[in-house]
């Protein structure tokens, strides 16, 4: 989907795709744009968000317009039925993230908030029993609605530094983006808590934590520990490191992850080395 959507802005611009990163760039109309997701979780058929891979730099880019966002989304979760586990664990966690990071951005807003709070409610219910049984059709319509709802919320709302440092990881080792979503999701979770802890209680209760009489550093021990909870049981745990990242590839990671337009609607504000110190906690 987010090659339809280049190739729309290439055929009305005649120039490269690479010219077009960043926030309102593009100028002329593409042609009409009829989008069909096949997994759920992308909700790039909602989005006015391309994300494309640069190969000669390592990283993926995002193109931000309202130019994007299709003129006709059909969505049919029964098109999703032959999504393998796996498949279907990064692409739900991805919806997962989308709903948090949208709820707890710098630009979330009454509308974001209610249709981020009900995707990571139905995505908290059913991606689990979901993984372990694929094929229920049920539990597909129920996640491919989280995933519509957290597009619409993240369209708007936009993301935070999960996302921009999922980018540049993705970009960089041509990984899963849900799978790098997962690595990172946690430990951003504890650095961004502090600047909204609020809006992660409201989290954690639409995790399905009971947060009455608890503590701030008790329900953030909590949601995090959910969130832990969550990627053990599908299939999503694996360490940096494990992957092949390295110390030495931090500086680089970062640079680009700094570069990311999600990094400016996070709820705190992030310098290099907060980064920095990120990616090392993931490893």
């Amino acid at each position: 989907m987010d090659c339809a959507k280049g190739i729309g802005i290439v055929a009305t611009h005649g120039r490269s795709i690479l010219e077009f990163e960043g926030v309102d760039t593009i100028t002329n109309p593409s042609p009409p744009l009829i989008l069909i997701p096949t997994t759920a979780g992308t909700s790039a058929d909602v989005s006015q968000f391309a994300i494309i891979s640069d190969p000669n730099r390592r990283f993926k880019f995002s193109i931000i317009s309202k130019a994007v966002v299709p003129d006709v989304s059909l969505i049919d979760p029964e098109v999703t039925e032959t999504m393998d586990a796996y498949l279907t664990a990064c692409t739900g966690v991805d919806a997962l993230v989308h709903a948090i990071e949208a709820y707890v951005s710098t630009g979330s807003g009454p509308l974001t908030d209610t249709h981020a709070l009900e995707a990571i409610r139905l995505i908290n219910r059913n991606l689990e029993p979901l993984v372990d049984n694929t094929a229920d059709p049920y539990l597909r319509e129920q996640i491919m609605l989280a995933s519509m709802q957290a597009g619409l919320a993240f369209s708007n709302a936009i993301l935070g530094a999960v996302h921009a440092m999922s980018h540049s990881l993705g970009g960089f080792l041509d990984l899963p983006h849900g799978l790098c979503n997962a690595l990172l999701l946690e430990h951003v979770v504890a650095y961004n808590f502090q600047s909204a802890e609020d809006r992660f209680r409201r989290v954690a209760e639409a995790m399905d934590i009971d947060t009455r009489g608890m503590a701030k550093p008790e329900i953030k021990k909590r949601l995090m520990n959910r969130i832990v909870e969550l990627k053990r049981r599908v299939g999503l745990e694996a360490r940096l490191a494990q992957l092949g990242v390295s110390v030495s590839d931090i500086p680089h990671l970062s640079g680009f992850a700094l570069q990311d337009p999600c990094i400016l609607t996070n709820p705190r504000k992030s310098s290099l080395r907060d980064v920095q110190v990120v990616y090392e906690e993931a490893l």
